[in-house]
């Protein structure tokens, strides 16, 4: 089969597209998909870097989410069979015709739900609505921002936000992905380019402040963020997009009467698998009435993960990024 492979640490360019064998197994409580289309994620820049939380020995396949067939089960998986459409959250395997999956961590999808859509659902929805739901139990009327709202995690953000019932406030960096932000149904724009977040998020919400923080950016934008949060306020990290974790000054959890609270959506679905399936049992049931719906940014060839990578390093891509598998 096709797969691309991490042999060293680097850059994109250094990645190979490498015929290898057929996976054996799966093991107990696994799964081996046949891959139809792979979603491409910002860890993913990061595992082939060394910079991820996880790191897999060499040579490693990168692509944390897939979505594809069914090929065959392991032991111990008794809701799962043959010939199953899935969506599944891998960690790293996906870049391939085939990966092995935790079954703990792969969900059917209807019909109706086509395989490049189901590929982007598992790391930026899993994400976000574990943030939004267990983390901050973000309630229907309260005001959330949204940084870096054009992004995989953040337009996710914003789509389970105003599901939820939320004011969603989505900031961006530029005229163009705030357009794209409104578009997936942002109520309000903050352009941090040039304006000061923490000003207008006072602004819109007459001088309050905002009820839930999503920054999965850090960097310069976390403390006028913070400081744009209302009492009993809930501030979600999330990631560091920006590539610097910032300090922050203590006392303004003190002064505000507000939470901090880390979102590890990989640590979650491993150490709780049910309530994870929960969670994707309610988002696919959003995605089937149209509640929520994964913007594909571009589809790229399998070969190219590397061209697809450097894209997100960029800073170039407004929604998601597709590698298309049936298409090697």
């Amino acid at each position: 089969m096709k797969a691309v492979r991490c042999h060293l640490f680097g850059s994109p360019e250094k990645l190979s597209f490498d015929e290898v064998s057929e996976l054996s197994g799966p093991g107990e409580n696994e799964v081996i998909i046949s891959v139809k289309a792979a979603g491409v994620n910002f860890p993913d820049t990061l595992i082939i870097q060394g910079k991820y939380q996880f790191q897999p020995e060499f040579p490693f396949v990168p692509g944390g989410e897939a979505a594809g067939v069914v090929k065959s089960v392991g032991s111990g998986v008794d809701f799962l069979q043959k010939g199953d459409r899935v969506l599944a959250g891998t960690g790293w395997g996906s870049f391939a015709e085939e990966v092995i999956a935790p079954a703990s961590n792969t969900f059917k999808i209807p019909n109706s739900v086509g395989y490049q859509e189901a590929a982007i659902l598992a790391e930026a929805y899993g994400t976000s609505y574990h943030a939004l739901v267990d983390r901050a139990k973000i309630k229907k009327g309260e005001t959330l921002l949204v940084l870096g709202a054009s992004g995989g995690v953040g337009i996710a953000a914003v789509q389970i936000g105003k599901a939820l019932g939320a004011t969603v406030i989505a900031a961006a960096s530029s005229e163009e992905k705030l357009a794209f932000c409104k578009n997936n149904g942002a109520d309000h724009l903050i352009n941090y380019s040039q304006a000061n977040v923490k000003e207008k998020a006072k602004e819109i919400t007459g001088g309050k402040g905002v009820d839930v923080v999503y920054d999965p950016v850090g960097g310069d934008l976390t403390e006028p963020a913070l400081r744009s949060i209302a009492w009993n306020g809930r501030y979600l990290v999330v990631g560091f997009a920006a590539g610097s974790i910032p300090k922050i000054p203590l006392n303004l959890p003190l002064l505000k009467g507000c939470s901090i609270i880390g979102v590890f959506w990989g640590g979650f679905f491993r150490k709780e698998p049910e309530e994870n399936r929960k969670n994707f049992i309610e988002l696919i049931k959003l995605l089937e009435k149209g509640a929520i719906n994964p913007p594909i940014h571009e589809v790229f060839k399998l070969a190219d993960a590397g061209a697809a990578l450097r894209e997100i390093m960029e800073r170039k891509v407004i929604g998601k990024i597709v590698l298309s598998v049936e298409d090697v």
